[in-house]
């Protein structure tokens, strides 16, 4: 025997459809209580810290003054336009000062060396280099050609060794399905947090010395060797953000490939590569941030030099960071002023290939659909 319920029982226990609850858009309304908010959390920290209590400084001051803004700021939204509103303006909030916590320093740092270094800046530091410059010459007269080279030099190397080495071992941590994974996982994690210095220290230890007392020229102080550590500094970091880019390409492109008979290395080549190629790029962006303004690892193995030195692997090489770290810290102001202006170039040099970088990583897929239909348009007419 079988009951039935009543249709308006039947209708009770249906789960009610998910509706997309969307906040309202920021009005004259919500900045003026914004801006209460925060006049009344100033004016309460400095009643609090500076009359009842004393304050230990303005940076806990600074602090009071925000917590109270933020608490402020949600209950009179909550009051206003409910919890929910109120949760995300706390939210957008906090994100947005936390990037300009970010900002704020970043851009007085690039305004300190543009306002120090760039009044010293001419054409002619890129033409020659320190040998012929003594201490009490102008810093007009300052040359970085050596360093300029020997870093593209030594950023050009370690890109060469480690791209194809991140690229392998980011595929093999996606692409397959070895025992081995967990192991190399775990030594890329560990190798993320490994000092730059040690690897200076470590390369100096295993190949300079032991180079040096055999007299062998080729194991010595030499932009080779720079490189090296700057390989081990780059390498974790370019694995890690590769790995995170693959994990992000959809499986079903991949389920697709196999199913119409490629091999799973023809599909990681022609399916998973292609779709990463924008993260790729950034990858190798993120490497080269890493290690264009390393100068630890450099003092114990490219040494530098006030001349210029093309060869990588003859003797010791001039970077712009050891170009900075030479002269930022002797006591004359005219030499300290040099530094300045190889630091500023050093910036230009990072934004150029940054630039570059992204120019060709590019994803262009979408300029070629257009390209095609706009093809297609003219054939049809």
């Amino acid at each position: 025997m079988t009951t039935t319920l009543p249709r308006a029982a039947e209708t009770s226990v249906r789960p009610r459809p998910l509706v997309k609850r969307r906040t309202s858009p920021t009005t004259r309304q919500d900045r003026l209580a914004a801006l209460g908010c925060a006049v009344s959390a100033v004016l309460l920290t400095w009643f609090v810290l500076h009359l009842l209590l004393t304050s230990p400084g303005w940076l806990a001051d600074l602090v009071v003054a925000y917590g109270l803004y933020l608490a402020m700021l949600y209950l009179v939204t909550r009051d206003r336009l409910g919890r929910l509103a109120a949760a995300d303006r706390l939210v957008s909030t906090v994100v947005v000062t936390g990037a300009l916590g970010l900002l704020v320093p970043l851009l007085f740092l690039l305004g300190y060396i543009v306002v120090h270094g760039a009044p010293y800046l001419r054409l002619s530091f890129f033409d020659h280099d320190m040998s012929t410059v003594g201490p009490t010459d102008p810093v007009t007269d300052t040359g970085g050609l050596h360093a300029i080279v020997g870093t593209l030099e030594q950023t050009a190397l370690t890109l060469v060794l480690v791209v194809p080495l991140g690229l392998l071992t980011a595929v093999f941590l996606n692409e397959t399905r070895s025992r081995f994974r967990r192991p190399v996982r775990i030594m890329v994690d560990a190798m993320s947090g490994l000092p730059s210095i040690v690897a200076g220290l470590f390369v100096y230890a295993a190949l300079i010395i032991p180079g040096i007392q055999a007299g062998v020229g080729f194991f010595s102080y030499s932009g080779l060797m720079a490189t090296l550590a700057l390989t081990m500094v780059m390498l974790p970091t370019v694995t890690r953000t590769i790995d995170v880019v693959l994990r992000l390409v959809p499986d079903g492109l991949r389920e697709a490939s196999l199913a119409l008979g490629a091999s799973r290395a023809r599909t990681v080549w022609s399916v998973v590569l292609p779709t990463a190629r924008t993260g790729v790029t950034t990858a190798v962006i993120l490497g080269v941030a890493r290690v264009a303004g390393e100068t630890a690892p450099l003092l114990f193995t490219s040494f530098g030099a006030v001349f210029l030195n093309a060869n990588p692997v003859g003797g010791p090489q001039e970077s712009l960071p050891l170009f900075v770290y030479r002269y930022i810290k002797e006591p004359l102001e005219n030499v300290q002023q040099r530094g300045y202006v190889g630091a500023l170039v050093l910036i230009l040099l990072i934004f150029t290939l940054f630039a570059l970088a992204r120019v060709a990583g590019r994803d262009r897929s979408k300029r070629r659909a257009r390209r095609t239909t706009a093809q297609r348009n003219q054939e049809t007419r």
